[in-house]
């Protein structure tokens, strides 16, 4: 298979991973292993490009020996990690230009910026050619400080950046211009090469961050005299602008590809808003499975968000008369609340006064809203658990923590377990199984539910528990305290201390949006309908990008194996 008809297959792996990006990184590995190009006769020998770079290097250093013969390493003596043709050369990066770098000068002195001398930082290595820097110096700073100006054809480096873990960033500088410490800076010996050294050290990224950057640090960095003495492979002159030729070709193809695609996503972006727009006037499977297929941009993420809003706005099953109305039936429960916490003598906290909750006329006029403190159990009210829990023991008390909360696959038992006599000045946030669990410390907003093999167990200070009146449906509260807008009141009203907390008093002021009980059970009913669907579609969706990639993996391999 040729490189033309790996192109013409692209509709084929479009949906792969970085489909393009591969593309780019498969040409320039073809033109640095020499695939990309073959030898012709009338080619001027490798070898008379090695001694002019030895001349030119000898001139600009004062060599004395300027007739001394230029550094050719066999393949006996290095190790190269690419196989490249026989007739090409493996010369050290020093020996085709000199490697320095810059500095930066003095913030302190005004004098020294906003000048009109170009000073590349590492921000600025983003494109094949750099032109013009975003900080600019003038001509004081550099005779002050002995910056050294660049001239058009170096080829700028990153040397010292976190941007080193992934990738190994070069330009070519075009214009006159200075850099700073975080930047090297090759200049070739001889003129023209620029463009193919810049292909060369880009096809050989892997290598360089593999074996030329130093690892363990705070801010990754090239090994730069390791990378200075590093043999690198230079073909004919000739045949490196053929190479070169050839590359500018077929990343103009992948640019079209690029282009192609975002044109792509752009119309599926206008359908996607109004397949959302169709399914939130009438959310049924049909209407999702037609969302979920005509648009490639909206995430099985996204469409689990529009359900659940859709669900607590009254908008995914409709309203039935024979339900009765919301409000008659909380404030029965809020009476009978009362007279609980009245006759057991029970602690209750004073709230947000609600009558400006039932203001809302987005909600159907059957729901009501009451805060999330009024519709929990008055004998077991919102409360976090174990402040200090200590060490594991053995046959102790199960411990929840806010890893351990989920919604589902649940373990046995939760990994940690705690002493009994630490455990028992906490029994009012012992679990008994089936209660809602959110995650009040770092993770706010982590949703989870208690299975009854948990029944025994307790929570930690990061945890709180929330237990229903039986006049809410656990599973239709579940899915509010999901649902954005309500989590988007948690992280507003959290407080940054050590870790990021949400204070008991805040989430107890939690307004619930409230359907009556039956519709509560429709909604649930539909919502669990429709994220089954979801989830089967998210699955399609996986399964047709997996096949994309291992179909872009196996033309890969193909092409090179030919």
């Amino acid at each position: 298979m040729t490189l033309k008809t790996f192109f013409e297959k692209f509709d084929q792996f479009a949906d792969a991973p970085n489909a393009v990006a591969k593309m780019r990184e498969l040409i320039l590995n073809f033109a640095v292993t020499g695939l990309l190009s073959e030898k012709i006769d009338g080619d001027a020998p490798v070898r008379e490009l090695v001694d002019l770079l030895a001349a030119a290097k000898a001139r600009r250093t004062k060599n004395v020996r300027r007739n001394a013969p230029a550094t050719v390493l066999s393949e006996a003596t290095i190790d190269r990690p690419i196989i490249t043709p026989k007739h090409w050369a493996w010369v050290p990066l020093n020996d085709i230009g000199a490697m320095s770098g810059g500095m930066t000068p003095s913030k302190a002195k005004s004098a020294f910026w906003d000048g009109d001398v170009n000073w590349f930082s590492s921000k600025d290595i983003k494109s094949d050619e750099l032109t013009d820097s975003e900080l600019k110096i003038t001509r004081a700073a550099t005779e002050k400080t002995g910056l050294q100006l660049y001239s058009p054809g170096c080829l700028i480096m990153v040397a010292r950046s976190g941007i080193l873990k992934r990738t190994f960033p070069v330009s070519i500088l075009r214009v006159a211009a200075t850099v700073n410490q975080d930047l090297k800076v090759l200049s070739p010996f001889v003129g023209g090469l620029e463009r193919y050294l810049q292909i060369m050290l880009r096809g050989m990224t892997d290598f360089i961050l593999s074996s030329l950057v130093k690892t363990g640090m705070t801010v990754q960095s090239l090994k730069y005299e390791e990378f200075a003495e590093q043999p690198f492979p230079l073909p004919p002159l000739a045949e490196q602008k053929r190479i070169v030729a050839k590359v500018d070709e077929l990343m103009a193809l992948c640019d079209r590809l690029e282009a192609q695609q975002k044109e792509r996503e752009e119309k599926h972006g206008a359908l996607a808003r109004a397949s959302l727009a169709r399914f939130a006037a009438a959310p049924t499977p049909a209407n999702l499975n037609f969302l979920f297929h005509k648009s490639y941009t909206i995430q099985p993420a996204d469409l689990r968000k529009s359900i659940l809003t859709l669900a607590v706005q009254g908008k995914l099953v409709p309203q039935d008369s024979k339900d009765g109305n919301a409000r008659n039936v909380i404030d029965r429960a809020m009476a009978k609340r009362q007279k609980t916490i009245n006759t057991k003598s029970l602690r209750r906290k004073e709230l947000d006064e609600s009558a400006v909750l039932f203001k809302r006329v987005d909600l159907p006029t059957s729901w009501c809203i009451e805060r999330l403190a009024n519709i929990v159990d008055p004998e077991n009210t919102i409360s976090y658990g174990v402040l200090v829990p200590g060490n594991d023991v053995n046959d102790g008390i199960p411990f929840v923590r806010a890893q351990d909360l989920c919604l589902s696959n649940h373990p046995e038992k939760p990994n940690k377990t705690i002493a009994p006599d630490i455990e028992k000045p906490y029994a009012r946030t012992r679990l008994t199984g089936g209660e809602i669990l959110l995650c009040v410390v770092g993770s706010i907003g982590k949703i989870g539910i208690v299975p009854d093999s948990w029944a025994g167990a307790n929570i930690a200070r990061a945890v709180a528990r929330i237990r229903p009146i039986p006049d809410l449906l656990r599973d239709y509260l579940l899915l509010v305290l999901q649902e954005q807008s309500v989590q988007n009141y948690f992280t507003s009203t959290t407080r940054t201390l050590a870790q990021p907390t949400l204070n008991i008093g805040m989430l107890e002021q939690t307004p619930i949006p409230i359907p009556p009980f039956a519709e509560q059970r429709r909604i649930v009913a539909k919502v669990d309908q429709l994220m089954a669907l979801v989830d089967e579609l998210e699955t399609q969706l996986a399964t047709s990008r997996a096949n994309a990639k291992k179909l872009l993996e196996a033309l890969v391999a193909e092409l090179t194996a030919a």
